[in-house]
């Protein structure tokens, strides 16, 4: 059990999905908007859940909202309310603030502010689903800086039945690989994109053999992950 206490102000899909992690994880989470219904349709689901308009700085106190640990502002409709509460965190000197961004010029907007935690969904589910039209064989991408990413990919069939080490990724391609999922005993060959019927085999080492079924995750430059896929696919 975490002893971390969250808080995350705006429940659409977003902040939602963020406060039912985070309660997953066993962090204690304070989820708020202005919206009862909202609230009452995650209160089951956190520590705790309150209505009311995060724009007010008495009712933020009343929550004690700056002896978090860290702040989510995912409020996505109305970003005249996100910097208005963003503002309200700094002045009550709230540890660490996480703020959501639609588009470039919301994002300049807060790092003006001093905001250095900046969260662009629409940005990296866009990046994600270009990256698996691209190449279908990709289960998931999250993009990072610097051109670095992260991939979760059918295993390309030119490794099939090799040992990791002899497909070389560090030495050949400069990628590490983060593990492997794996078809659990008797899943279905259906639904192939889905993960629920895979494990995760832990760290694998240099006699891991690649099976024809499997999900790889590696880490990488983005062009040394294209090449890798490029030449094995």
């Amino acid at each position: 059990m975490s002893d971390q206490r969250f808080a995350v102000i705006g429940l659409g899909q977003f902040g939602s999905a963020i406060a039912k992690n985070l309660s997953n994880r066993g962090a204690e989470v304070l989820a708020i908007d202005s919206s009862l219904e909202k609230v009452e349709g995650i209160k089951d689901e956190v520590s705790h859940a309150v209505a009311l308009d995060a724009t007010d700085k008495k009712a933020l106190l009343s929550q004690n909202i700056h002896d978090v640990d860290a702040v989510v502002v995912a409020i996505g409709e109305n970003f005249q309310a996100l910097l208005l509460c963003t503002f309200l965190l700094i002045e009550l000197k709230v540890k660490r603030i996480i703020t959501r961004s639609m588009g470039n010029d919301q994002r300049r907007i807060l790092e003006k502010m001093g905001v250095t935690e900046i969260l662009s969904p629409e940005d990296e589910v866009g990046g994600n689903v270009a990256e698996m039209l691209i190449n279908p064989n990709v289960v998931m991408c999250m993009q990072l800086p610097d051109d670095f990413e992260i991939v979760e990919v059918k295993a390309p069939s030119a490794i099939f039945g090799r040992s990791l080490g002899d497909i070389g990724l560090r030495e050949k391609y400069k990628l590490n690989l983060v593990t492997i999922l794996r078809k659990k005993e008797g899943s279905s060959e259906e639904n192939d994109n889905s993960t629920k019927d895979y494990h995760i085999i832990g760290v694998p080492d240099s006699n891991t053999i690649i099976q024809k079924t499997d999900i790889i995750i590696i880490f990488g430059l983005t062009k040394n992950i294209e090449r890798f896929l490029e030449i094995n696919n």
